[in-house]
C-alpha cells in the first residue's frame, strides 16, 4: 500500500503554502490569533537530542530545525541546508542556507552544525532511541567557510542526508556543551524555527511565540498553546467544545460522532509500524509461567513458539474493529509500496490449529501464562489491542494477561527488564532506518539494536543490512533491504501487527490541516480559516 497524504505536503510546505495563499487574502486576521492545540505528546525534555521520539521531535520542530527534511512521501527536501552532495565514497558536503537566524539574533553558520554533531556523538548519553546512531559514522567534522560543513566518515555512508532529516541544529554556546539539565532548568531553547519558546510546564503545556524574522517568513499564528491531554476522550470533548482548535491522535471510534457535531476530520497512512516484541535473551522471563504459575523456560527463545503466536494473532479484528478500518495489517515495518519494502511479505490470517501444532512440537503442548503489556493511550487502539491479542492467544491455549500502563511507567519499566514480552511501536525516517534500530543486533559501537530491547541477534541479517546500507539511495537499495526483511521477518523475532492512520480533528477557525506520515503535530501543519 502506498502511503499518500490528502493534502501532499510536510509542514514546511504548508508553511509556505500559508504565507503565499492567505497574506493577501481578506481574513487574514487570524494570523493574530493564538492557535490552541490539544495533543496526546507529552513533551519529556527541552533538549532536542536526548531523545528521538515523536513527542519531542514534533514540538520542538517549532523552535529547532534540520539540514534536510522530508516531504509527504519521504523524499528528501532542502531545509537549513540548500544543497548537498557525496565529494567522495567518505566526503560529504552540505552548503547552509545565508540569512539565517537564531532566536537570539546571532547567524547560523557552519560552525552551529559542527557543535551539534559534536555534541550528540562525543557528550551526550542518550537513553535508548537517542540520535547517536546517526552520526556514529562520522569520523570528523570541520566548516572550511561559514555556509559550508564538510563531513568525513569512516566509511561509505550513502544515507547521510536521511539522517540529517532527524536531527535538529542547536547554536554552539561561548564554550563547552549544553547539558540536558542546563536546557530543562530554564536556558530558553535558542533555534532558528518559525516560533520561539515562551513556557513549558511538564506533562501540562507548552507556550510558543511567533518569530516574526523568521527566514522564511512570518508564520501564520501569533501565539501557540499545546495542552497535553493524553486521554483521548478528553482530546475529543475539548475539540468538541471548542476549547481547542486542533486535536490529535483522535480514536477512530470518534471520528463519526465528532463530524457529526460540525468538526472536520483528516487522516494519513503512518509511516510507522506497531508489534508485539519478544525477549529473546534472558533465560526465564517476569510472568512467564507453566498453566500452574511456575517459572519456565524462556519459551521465545524458540523460533516455533514465535510463529505459533505469530500464526495466532487476529490482525483483521485489530485494524477492521479496533482502528475501525483506519490502518493497514502489517507484515513488515514500513506499509507495502514505499521504498525498501518487499512485496512477498503480506499479512497472514490466522490459523490456530497450525499454531497449536507449532506449539506442542516446540514442547508447550497446553500453552502457558505470560503478562503482555503495553503502554495505554499513546497509540490508537492500545489497550485494546492488547486484550484482543490475548483473547487470540487464548486459543491455542497461551493464557496472556493484558498489563496497560502510562507509556512513562512502561518505558522505564521495560528498559529495566521487567516486562518478557510487550507491545509497542516505532517510526523513522525509512524502512534501514526503523531495521538499524528494531531488528539489528544490539552494538552500541555501530549504533545498532537501539530498539532491540529484546535483545535479539541474527547475524546473517546483520551481515545484509549491512550490504544494503552500503548502496547509494534508488532501487538496488531497495531491493537489498527488501531482501534483509524478508530474512528476518522468516525468524519472527517481533510480531509485525499494523500501521495505523495518523486522525487529527479541526474546529471552525482552521482551514485545513496538513497530514504527514511521520505524524507530526505542529502549528505549521495548521492553516487558519478566511472570516
Amino acid at each position: 500500500m502506498q502511503i499518500q497524504s490528502r493534502f501532499c505536503s510536510h509542514w514546511l510546505a504548508a508553511l509556505l503554502i500559508s504565507l503565499t495563499f492567505w497574506s493577501g487574502l481578506p481574513g487574514s486576521g487570524h494570523a493574530q490569533e493564538e492557535l490552541r492545540i490539544a495533543t496526546s505528546y507529552k513533551l519529556m525534555t527541552l533538549d532536542p537530542h536526548y531523545a528521538n521520539l515523536n513527542e519531542n521531535t514534533s514540538l520542538l520542530s517549532h523552535v529547532y530545525e534540520r539540514l534536510v527534511y522530508q516531504d509527504d512521501r519521504l523524499d528528501l527536501k532542502p531545509g537549513l541546508a540548500v544543497s548537498w552532495r557525496a565529494v567522495s565514497d567518505r566526503q560529504w558536503e552540505f552548503k547552509l542556507r545565508e540569512n539565517v537566524r537564531f532566536h537570539d539574533g546571532s547567524p547560523l553558520t557552519a560552525d552551529d552544525v559542527v557543535y551539534t554533531i559534536e555534541r550528540i556523538r562525543d557528550f551526550l548519553k542518550s537513553p535508548s532511541g537517542g540520535f547517536r546512531s546517526y552520526v556514529t559514522g562520522i569520523e570528523s567534522v570541520s566548516a572550511p567557510d561559514p555556509l559550508t560543513v564538510l563531513i568525513e566518515t569512516d566509511g561509505a555512508v550513502p544515507n547521510l542526508p536521511l539522517f540529517f532529516s532527524s536531527i535538529f541544529v542547536m547554536n554552539r554556546p561561548a564554550k563547552g556543551f549544553e547539558t540536558t539539565e542546563d536546557l530543562n532548568a530554564g536556558h530558553p531553547p535558542n533555534g532558528t524555527g518559525p516560533y520561539r519558546f515562551e513556557s513549558w510546564s511538564s506533562g501540562e503545556s507548552l507556550r510558543l511565540a511567533r518569530n516574526d524574522d523568521y527566514w522564511d517568513g512570518k508564520p501564520a499564528w501569533s501565539k501557540v498553546t499545546f495542552r497535553v491531554i493524553e486521554n483521548p476522550a478528553a482530546r475529543v470533548a475539548a475539540l468538541s467544545t471548542g476549547e481547542v482548535d486542533v486535536a490529535d491522535a483522535i480514536p477512530a471510534r470518534d471520528v463519526a460522532s465528532l463530524k457529526e457535531r460540525g468538526a472536520r476530520v483528516a487522516s494519513v497512512g503512518a509511516a510507522r509500524v506497531n508489534f508485539v516484541q519478544f525477549d529473546v535473551a534472558r533465560d526465564t522471563l517476569p510472568g512467564v509461567t507453566d498453566k500452574s504459575g511456575e517459572p519456565i523456560a524462556n519459551p521465545f527463545k524458540n523460533p516455533l513458539v514465535r510463529r505459533a503466536l505469530t500464526l495466532a494473532t487476529d490482525r483483521g479484528i485489530l485494524v477492521d474493529k479496533i482502528l475501525a478500518g483506519y490502518g493497514t495489517a502489517a507484515a513488515q515495518v514500513f506499509p507495502n509500496g514505499l521504498p525498501g519494502t518487499s512485496a512477498k511479505l503480506l499479512p497472514e490470517a490466522p490459523n490456530y490449529d497450525e499454531a497449536k501444532m507449532l506449539l506442542a512440537k516446540a514442547g508447550f503442548p497446553d500453552g502457558f501464562n505470560l503478562v503482555l503489556a503495553g503502554p495505554a493511550s499513546r497509540y490508537p487502539g492500545d489497550a485494546e489491542s492488547l486484550q484482543a491479542v490475548a483473547q487470540s492467544w487464548a486459543r491455542i491455549g497461551v493464557n496472556a494477561q493484558p498489563a496497560a500502563a502510562p507509556f512513562s511507567v512502561f518505558n522505564t519499566k521495560r528498559a529495566a527488564g521487567d516486562y518478557g514480552v510487550w507491545y509497542g511501536g516505532t517510526s523513522g525516517e525509512a524502512v534501514d532506518i526503523i531495521l538499524h534500530a528494531l531488528l539489528a543486533s544490539p552494538d552500541p559501537e555501530r549504533g545498532t539494536g537501539a530498539l532491540n530491547f529484546g535483545k535479539y541477534r541474527n547475524e546473517a541479517f546483520d551481515a545484509m543490512l549491512a550490504r544494503a546500507e552500503s548502496i547509494a539511495v534508488g532501487p538496488e537499495r531497495n531491493a537489498a533491504l527488501a531482501q534483509a526483511t524478508e530474512l528476518v521477518m522468516a525468524d519472527q523475532p517481533i510480531i509485525p501487527l499494523y500501521h495505523f492512520h495518523h486522525i487529527v480533528g479541526y474546529g471552525s477557525r482552521i482551514g485545513s490541516y496538513v497530514l504527514h506520515p511521520r505524524g507530526w503535530t505542529t502549528a505549521m501543519q495548521t492553516l487558519p480559516a478566511m472570516e
